[in-house]
């Protein structure tokens, strides 16, 4: 017997646009000021103001402290969309339902 091919799922290259990323991390803030907000984050000002504006690519651990001060995904803040929860791997974890 021969192996069957197995299909590869092509993922497509997503690219981030950090422009619209400093956008959503301005939205996040709210009524707080950059000196505030940067604060709470642990940042200062200054890197805060180049996020918003895209100029800097915002690191995985200020992504995560804002992420959980704002209470959104970091999906949402660099994408701004969010899969839903378990979609890219229902395929893998659905389980067959027992006959009996």
């Amino acid at each position: 017997m021969g192996m069957l091919p197995v299909k590869q799922e092509k993922r497509r290259q997503r690219t981030i646009n950090w422009r619209a990323v400093g956008q959503r991390l301005r939205a996040l803030r709210g009524d707080m000021t950059q000196a505030q907000f940067a604060k709470r984050v642990g940042v200062s000002q200054g890197y805060l103001s180049h996020l918003e504006r895209g100029e800097k690519e915002i690191g995985p651990e200020i992504l995560l402290r804002i992420s959980q001060l704002c209470d959104r995904s970091m999906e949402w803040i660099l994408t701004g969309s969010e899969r839903s929860p378990g979609k890219q791997f229902s395929s893998v974890l659905a389980v067959p339902r027992d006959p009996a």
